[in-house]
C-alpha cells in the first residue's frame, strides 16, 4: 500500500518544494501543483477500491516495529473521504489555475501542504499524529486568506485564534482518554459516557469537530473568512475539506470511540437545530454574497450533526450522504461567487444583476446549487435531507426525552430548509436575473478551466439526487453505516422521472399555448422613460424581516457580537487585562501584597 505514503507525504513535500522557487514562477508551480493533485487523487481511487485493512507500524514504516504511533486505518468510511479530498483537489486546482493568477504565489504551496495533511488526518489511527495532522490545517487555513488590509488581517487572525484554541482543547480531551484507556487508537477506544471524565473527554473533542466543521456555537470564523479569503480558497477549506473532516470525526466520536447517552443526544440535536436555524436566518439579511454563502456553510452543518445525533443506520447515513452533498454544492457555490467576482469586481448583491444571459454556464450551475442546498428534489440535497427526516420519525419511536422532542428537530429543519431557499431567491435574483446593469453589459462567461469544474460539480449534484437510493446510498453509505431499509415510499429515480415529464409537460404547454407570443414596452412614468430607476432591488424585501421587534434586537445584538465566542472571549481578555492593569500602581508594598498573597493560595492548594 504504497499509494498511501504516496497520499500524505507526496503533496506536503511538493508543497515544500514550491518555496524554494521564486515567487515569479507562477506556471512551474501550476504545473507542480497539477501533477501533485493529478496523481493523489489517482492513489485516492486505488485505495478507495482497496479492502479495509488496519495498518500496523511495520507495515508502513517496515523495521520500525516499536513506532506504535504509525498506524493506519484504511476502512470504508475514510477511504469515503480520501476518494473527496480528491476530487475537491483536483477540480479546485484546476480552477484556481485561472482565478488565482493575480494572488500570492505561495497559494500553490498551502494548497498542496493543505490536501497532504488532509489524507494524513483521515488516514491517522492514533490521535496524537491525527491532531497533527489536523493542526497543520489550521496553519494553512490562516495562510490561504491574503493579509491585504485591515479587515482581511483579522478575519485570518480570528481563524487562527479559534481555530488554534479548539485544537488545544482537543488535546486536553485526548490527555483524558490516555489517562482512561491506555491507548490513542481510535480503533480500539469505546468509552460509555456514564462518568464526568468521559463526558468532558467527549465535550472537548466535540468542540474541535464543531470549530472545524463550522457548527454553533464555534462557527463565527466561518463567515469572516469566506468573506475576505478568495473564492478558491473558501471553496477549498470551509467548503469542503473542512466540512469533511470535521463531520469525518464527529463520526468517529460519535459511532466509535464514544457511546452515548440520552442526555448528550439531546445536546447534539439541540445543537444541530440551532446550527440550522440561527445561520439561515442571518444569511437572509446580508447584502454581500461572499458572506450570505459563510452563513450557509455553517447552517448545513446542523443537518449532518442531527443525523449522528440520531444515531441510526438511516441517521449516521444521511448525515454522512448531507456532508458529502454539502461539499459539493458548496464548493461549487463558492467557485460561482469567485467567477461572478472575477469578471464583475464587485461582491455586493444590489450592485449586481442580469448575469444569467453573458454568464450561462456560471448562472446554470448556480441555480443547481441553489435548488440543491435548498432541498428541492430530485437534486442531491433533497436525498440527504429526506433521509434525515425519515431517521427523525423513526427516532421518535423511542422513549428517551429526546425522542418524544422528535417532532421539533423534524419542523425546525424542514423550517430551515425553507428559509434557505428564500435566502438562495434573493441570491439568485439578485445576481442573476434581475435587471442588468450597462457597466455590465460587456460581462462575459469565465474561461473553461474555472466553468468546467462548477458544471462537473453541477452534475454531480444531479447524478446523486437521481440515483441516490438505487446506486449513491447502496454502494457509497452501506458499507460504512451497514444495510438498512428506507421506512418511507421513496425512489430518488421515480421521483426524477416525475420531475422530468412535469418539466417537458409544462415546455409543450408553453409552446402550444402561443405564450411565447409577448410584446415588451419600456415603464412609462408621466411620459418620462425610467428605466433604470423603475426597477426594485431584489434585497428590498428581505428588509422587512429586521423590521420586526424580536428579530431586530437579535440581528442587533448579532452584529455587536454578542453571540460570538471570540468576540466575547476578546472583550473579556481586554477587561481583565485593564483590571490588572489598575493593579500596578507602582508602589512596592502593593507588590508586596500580591506576592504574599499568591504564595498564602499555592500553600492552601498544595495543602
Amino acid at each position: 500500500m504504497n499509494e498511501i505514503l504516496f497520499m500524505i507525504f507526496l503533496p506536503v513535500l511538493a508543497g515544500l518544494l514550491l518555496f524554494l522557487l521564486p515567487r515569479r514562477a507562477f506556471a512551474v508551480q501550476g504545473i507542480i501543483s497539477c501533477i501533485t493533485v493529478i496523481a493523489t487523487g489517482y492513489f485516492s481511487i486505488v485505495v478507495f477500491k482497496s479492502g479495509n485493512k488496519f495498518m500496523g507500524p511495520g507495515e508502513v514504516f517496515p523495521g520500525l516495529d516499536t513506532a506504535n504511533f504509525a498506524c493506519l486505518q484504511i476502512d470504508s468510511l475514510s477511504k469515503l473521504i480520501l476518494l473527496f479530498i480528491g476530487l475537491f483537489g483536483v477540480l479546485i486546482l484546476c480552477y484556481s489555475l485561472i482565478y488565482n493568477k493575480k494572488r500570492p504565489a505561495r497559494f500553490y504551496a498551502y494548497f498542496l501542504i493543505t490536501l497532504g495533511a488532509s489524507y494524513g488526518a483521515v488516514l491517522s489511527d492514533n490521535l496524537l499524529v491525527f491532531i497533527t495532522f489536523w493542526g497543520l490545517l489550521g496553519i494553512t487555513l490562516y495562510k490561504l486568506i491574503p493579509g491585504t488590509d485591515e479587515e482581511s488581517s483579522a478575519a485570518a487572525k480570528k481563524t487562527l485564534i479559534m481555530i488554534g484554541a479548539s485544537d488545544g482543547i482537543m488535546i486536553l480531551g485526548i490527555a483524558i482518554i490516555w489517562k482512561i484507556t491506555g491507548s490513542l487508537s481510535m480503533a480500539e477506544i469505546k468509552l460509555p459516557t456514564d462518568n464526568a471524565l468521559t463526558v468532558c473527554a467527549f465535550l472537548t473533542l466535540i468542540t474541535g469537530s464543531f470549530t472545524k466543521a463550522g457548527a454553533f456555537p464555534f462557527h463565527s470564523w466561518i463567515p469572516d473568512y469566506t468573506r475576505y479569503a478568495p473564492a478558491s480558497s473558501s471553496a477549498y477549506l470551509p467548503a469542503s475539506l473542512d466540512k469533511l473532516l470535521g463531520i469525518y470525526f464527529l463520526a468517529r466520536i460519535t459511532t466509535g470511540i464514544f457511546e452515548l447517552t440520552d442526555g448528550l443526544r439531546l445536546l447534539l440535536l439541540s445543537l444541530g437545530v440551532i446550527t440550522i436555524i440561527a445561520a439561515v436566518m442571518m444569511a437572509l439579511i446580508q447584502h454581500n454574497y461572499k458572506r450570505l454563502l459563510g452563513f450557509h456553510a455553517v447552517s448545513q452543518v446542523g443537518y449532518m450533526i442531527l443525523g449522528f445525533g440520531l444515531g441510526s443506520l438511516i441517521g449516521i447515513a444521511g448525515g454522512l450522504f448531507h456532508m458529502i452533498n454539502n461539499a459539493v454544492y458548496k464548493s461549487g457555490l463558492f467557485l460561482t461567487a469567485g467567477s461572478v467576482e472575477f469578471r464583475t469586481g464587485r461582491e455586493d448583491i444590489d450592485e449586481l444583476g442580469g448575469l444569467s444571459k453573458s454568464m450561462p454556464v456560471t448562472f446554470f450551475a448556480a441555480l443547481i446549487f441553489a435548488l440543491s442546498i435548498s432541498g428541492v428534489p430530485p437534486l442531491n440535497g433533497f436525498a440527504s435531507k429526506w433521509m434525515i427526516y425519515q431517521g427523525i420519525i423513526d427516532f421518535g419511536s423511542g422513549d428517551g426525552i429526546a425522542n418524544k422532542l422528535w417532532i421539533i428537530w423534524l419542523g425546525l429543519a424542514v423550517f430551515g430548509s425553507a428559509l434557505t431557499l428564500a435566502s438562495f431567491i434573493k441570491f439568485i435574483g439578485g445576481v442573476f436575473l434581475s435587471r442588468q446593469k450597462p457597466e455590465f453589459e460587456a460581462v462575459r462567461e469565465v474561461p473553461l478551466l474555472m466553468w468546467a469544474p462548477m458544471l462537473l460539480l453541477a452534475l454531480i449534484c444531479i447524478g446523486a439526487g437521481v440515483f441516490a437510493t438505487n446506486y449513491i446510498v447502496p454502494e457509497f453509505l452501506m458499507p460504512v453505516t451497514g444495510k438498512f431499509h428506507f421506512t418511507g415510499f421513496w425512489d430518488s429515480s421515480f421521483v426524477s422521472m416525475l420531475v422530468l415529464i412535469s418539466i417537458i409537460m409544462g415546455i409543450l404547454l408553453y409552446l402550444l399555448s402561443g405564450l411565447k407570443k409577448f410584446r415588451l414596452a419600456d415603464s412609462f412614468i408621466g411620459g418620462e422613460k425610467f428605466h433604470e430607476k423603475a426597477g426594485y432591488p431584489v434585497t428590498g424585501f428581505y428588509h422587512t424581516i429586521r423590521e420586526f421587534k424580536l428579530l431586530s434586537w437579535v440581528y442587533s445584538r448579532a452584529e455587536e457580537g454578542t453571540f460570538d465566542l471570540y468576540e466575547l472571549s476578546k472583550r473579556f481578555t481586554l477587561w481583565f487585562s485593564a483590571r490588572m492593569g489598575e493593579a500596578h500602581t507602582g508602589v512596592l508594598p502593593v507588590y508586596a501584597i500580591w506576592v504574599i498573597a499568591g504564595l498564602v493560595i499555592m500553600l492552601f492548594l498544595m495543602i
